[in-house]
């Protein structure tokens, strides 16, 4: 049986929570003040900085790399023990040296050679790691080449750090699923309070750079599993347009949503590795669709001053949001409109009830025809051929897969047919339509707007024994994720210590100019937070 911490300090047992919660707390705390020691140096650090350093030969890729190795084993494997990373490269320390060697020759590859990122665990590559989706189903099933983003931020320079931890199979295995929960890795911990909910599913990327791991993460999302992590973790998370990075190798849901996307603790940050994972692949039709005028470098289209003038729209639901985020989104608004924003008052999305049950039935029948074919690349050597072949792996391994939730997803994906069926291409359609031409386009073209914003998601919840581990506060990821256009979350605010995160979307394509608009925003509201790895939050 798998031990989750939370079954005990937030399960349904008043009792043993009401004796235990105290001692477990004071665990916690003790083993938070064991793991404090000496400040780690590079705290905080961004791209530029750790770049000037290393041009200054104060620094090397190899130095860096070993001192992000040692803060994962001092605080993700032992300290608070946050499980956001599954397991570390073994060939980092040498892709380190090798790039310092090209620097000392006098080649720099750009603004990421020599910087340590992590990649989620359902992103593949070919090497010393594993690529699982936090699934034991896949241990030992090494896939044959690098995604083609992995091999886009080798070329950059980039150090693969190691692979991040995630909700299993991208938190769309079974009903009730435990946000950043795995099989293969365990449970993962919000690093601003560890008893609350660190939400899915790019859960390691997004707790990983909130305390430091790595200088960046790559996530991915079908429907929020990057913004709704980055917002309650307290850092910046982008969703790109479907088509701007290439899904090739990373393990799917759904074609019609699935993209990758930085997280990082600045926007410029996030810019400088979005226009290293951004290009074409042939192998990746919806890449094709990027239009040849496309900025390539969204780092250079940040510019001081971005919001003045912009119209921007403020979206106050559906969002299922409590009242007091209100106040969150007030005080954003005044900080827009000090920077010389026009507001204008969107109300709420037009048509996201209607799609609910028509994102889901599409997630069913692309789940099965996606991983069917991912599984098919993996070569004669691996066990899993089909969803059939996991359901039953899942099945037969129940202790250690099924223990906490279900396969609902799974079983009801296997039911499908082909992507020939009218009731797929009925649903697909009525997701585009209502997301895309009456829902964003409409918006953006009746108010004449630059973007729209909402709160990203309430602050972290607790575990909720009955629902799983997802949050039940809110989100407004789904306008953006179903119609397959671009959102930025920053930090905004924060709330008894947890972290709250606005975002900025819009029209397809427009990556750079929400990324500028979320920059002098991030600017004029410095709301990050470094974490301290708190038993629990400080109610106030």
């Amino acid at each position: 049986m798998v031990f989750c911490p939370w079954s005990l300090l937030c399960g349904p047992f008043p009792v043993i929570k009401a004796l235990l919660r105290p001692v477990l707390l004071v665990g916690l705390g003790l083993a938070i003040a064991r793991a404090a020691g000496p400040a780690f140096p590079f705290a905080e650090a961004t791209i530029d900085d750790l770049q000037a350093r290393m041009a200054a030969g104060t620094l090397t890729a190899r130095e860096l790399t070993a001192a992000y190795l040692r803060r994962i084993a001092e605080v993700d494997q032992a300290g608070p023990k946050l499980k956001a990373v599954l397991e570390v490269n073994p060939d980092a320390l040498a892709i380190a040296e090798k790039l310092d060697a090209e620097r000392k020759a006098g080649t720099v590859r750009g603004p990421l050679h020599g910087i340590p990122i992590l990649i989620k665990d359902n992103i593949a590559t070919a090497d010393g790691m594993e690529t699982t989706a936090g699934s034991l189903a896949l241990v030992g099933a090494r896939p044959l080449h690098d995604a083609p983003l992995v091999a886009r931020l080798r070329d950059a320079g980039a150090v693969i750090l190691g692979k991040a931890n995630l909700s299993e199979w991208a938190n769309f295995r079974g009903s009730g699923s435990i946000s950043g929960w795995s099989a293969r890795g365990g449970q993962t911990l919000n690093p601003y309070a560890l008893d609350r909910n660190p939400s899915g599913s790019s859960t390691g990327s997004a707790v990983a750079v909130a305390a430091n791991l790595c200088v960046a993460a790559i996530g991915t999302e079908t429907v929020g599993s990057i913004v709704s992590p980055a917002s309650q973790n307290g850092v910046v998370g982008v969703k790109p347009t479907v088509g701007l990075v290439s899904r090739t190798g990373i393990i799917p849901i759904a074609a019609t949503f699935d993209t990758a996307g930085p997280m990082t603790r600045t926007v410029r940050d996030a810019a400088i590795v979005l226009g290293a994972l951004a290009g074409a692949d042939p192998r990746d039709p919806a890449t094709q669709g990027r239009p040849a005028e496309l900025p390539v470098d969204f780092a250079a289209a940040l510019r001081p001053g971005a919001l003045k003038g912009a119209r921007i729209g403020v979206l106050h639901g559906p969002f299922d949001f409590r009242p007091s985020l209100e106040g969150v989104l007030a005080a954003a608004l005044e900080k827009l409109r000090a920077a010389g924003a026009v507001t204008i008052e969107a109300g709420e999305f037009p048509g996201l009830a209607a799609t609910s049950g028509a994102r889901i039935e599409v997630m069913l029948y692309e789940m099965k025809d996606g991983l069917n074919a991912y599984l098919a690349t993996l070569g004669p050597g691996a066990a899993m051929k089909s969803l059939a072949d996991l359901v039953r792996f899942n099945e037969t391994h129940a202790e250690q897969e099924l223990p906490l939730f279900g396969q609902q997803h799974f079983t009801r994906a296997q039911a499908k047919g082909p992507l020939t069926e009218t009731a797929y291409l009925d649903a697909r359609a009525k997701c585009l339509r209502l997301m895309r031409t009456e829902g964003i386009d409409a918006l953006m073209d009746r108010h004449r707007l630059d973007a729209l914003i909402a709160i990203t998601n309430a602050p972290a919840g607790l575990p909720d024994p009955v629902f799983g581990g997802l949050s039940t506060a809110g989100g407004s990821a789904a306008p953006a994720a179903v119609a397959g256009y671009p959102s930025v979350t920053v930090p905004a605010a924060q709330m008894s210590g947890l972290p709250v995160g606005l975002s900025f979307f819009g029209r397809a394509w427009s990556e750079a100019r929400l990324l500028a608009l979320a920059a002098d925003f991030e600017a004029r509201t410095p709301a990050r937070r470094v974490p301290k790895f708190l038993p629990s939050a400080v109610l106030r």
